[in-house]
């Protein structure tokens, strides 16, 4: 397995630096990951980045990051993210893009990346890909992974989640050894609110309404390549493999 890339930049912001410096390679993979919650798209980042050895640039991290940083070390797009969500409003498009370009430096890494949870709008999709185009580096594939309502429905429904440090469970997959008991810290394992089954429809109803404009717009400039989340990670991380390999060998017939 790959050493995990450093990834200083990213979670810091732009003064800081990744120790080691990744080494240019023949071949850096630079991915989009889409996929909705529950379709295990963070478990194929990390599977995909050990193999690929691309840095896994998740959004998320970035604001969990940040919330960590004190008032004075924070950037201007830092502070506007935080207070929104302190707020309870949607991060704006704007201010989400300000953080990634803040970034910069990631994205053009010769290492490569694999970027989970970024673009979540069309407008986003569009200002990423205007900054690949300015810098002359391709985009290889946006891996959409796809999974029937009623399956995620069932994972996230399952999932219990510990009150007291947070671990993760799932009724039937991950269950606790004890019923209702932390496996770690013996405190009680409950369903969140938002993992409740109306809950999650009602998130899947607008994470389609927002992906499918994304879905479109990939497609349209032949970027999207569709992988099936049924079976375990690793099938999931072979078939995805497997995509890739097809996608590449079929444009080098074109090209030939």
């Amino acid at each position: 397995m790959r050493e995990k890339p450093d990834r200083a930049a990213w979670l810091e912001g732009p003064l800081a630096q990744c120790s080691p410096q990744p080494e240019a390679r023949l071949r850096p993979w630079r991915l989009v990951l889409l996929g909705a919650p529950g379709v295990g798209k963070g478990t194929q980042a990390q599977l995909l980045q050990s193999r690929l050895g691309a840095c896994h640039l998740s959004t998320g991290d970035i604001f969990r990051a940040a919330r960590g940083r004190a008032e004075c070390s924070q950037t201007p797009a830092m502070t506007s993210a935080l207070q929104a969500m302190q707020r309870g409003e949607l991060v704006s498009d704007s201010v989400v893009w300000s953080l990634i370009r803040e970034r910069s430096a990631c994205l053009t890494c010769k290492g490569g990346f694999l970027i989970d949870g970024f673009p979540r709008t069309l407008e986003q999709a569009r200002k990423l890909q205007e900054f690949l185009d300015q810098e002359h580096i391709h985009l290889d594939a946006v891996i959409y992974y796809e999974l029937p309502l009623l399956e995620i429905v069932t994972r996230l429904s399952g999932r219990r989640t510990c009150e007291k440090c947070k671990a993760v469970y799932h009724i039937t997959e991950q269950p606790t050894k004890i019923p209702g008991m932390c496996d770690i810290c013996g405190g009680n394992v409950v369903q969140r609110d938002d993992d409740r089954a109306e809950a999650v429809r009602t998130r899947m109803a607008a994470y389609m309404d927002s992906t499918q404009p994304l879905v479109d717009f990939y497609t349209d400039i032949d970027l999207l390549v569709r992988v099936s989340a049924r079976g375990t990670p690793a099938e999931i991380s072979d078939r995805t493999r497997g995509e890739l390999d097809s996608r590449f060998t079929r444009r080098a017939m074109r090209s030939a």
